[in-house]
């Protein structure tokens, strides 16, 4: 199973250690899924993780960020779209996100951010909340 999880549950698992999205970064480092990603997300990741208020949070050091960047690098099926997928209009960032799971050949695109909820699929990736894709993994390890 392939995954791209969007901006928001990555940093979302950094914030929250104990959280859903915490949980569904742990799962892909003990490579309970693949996870897929772009140079465009990852660094739209980096910048997030730079922001003053972010960083803040983290109290990380610059050392920590790479770290943690490199990492998700390193987990990642990190894939090049040759193509604009041009399908949000509200947020077009969202699109790279859409980008990445067409090019990765994605099931699952995991996100909070309701403008991609909304479309509940794109090209047969299916559009899923943190929760809901938690619920997906452990029916997948039940069955295994």
């Amino acid at each position: 199973m392939k995954a791209v999880l969007d901006t928001n549950v990555i940093i979302s698992a950094a914030l929250v250690v104990a959280g859903g999205p915490s949980m569904i970064l742990q799962a892909a480092k003990r490579r309970e899924f693949d996870l897929v990603t772009s140079e465009s997300l990852l660094d739209e990741l980096e910048r997030v993780l730079s922001r003053r208020r972010i960083a803040g949070r983290l109290g990380w050091s610059g050392e920590e960020r790479s770290a943690f960047l490199g990492d998700v690098r390193n987990r990642a099926i990190v894939v090049a779209p040759g193509f604009a997928v041009k399908r949000i209009t509200v947020d077009p960032p969202d699109n790279r996100v859409l980008e990445a799971a067409v090019e990765g050949r994605a099931d699952y695109i995991v996100t909070g951010d309701t403008d991609l909820l909304d479309l509940g699929q794109h090209e047969g990736t299916k559009i899923v909340t943190p929760a809901r894709f938690l619920a997906i993994l452990t029916t997948e390890a039940t069955n295994a």
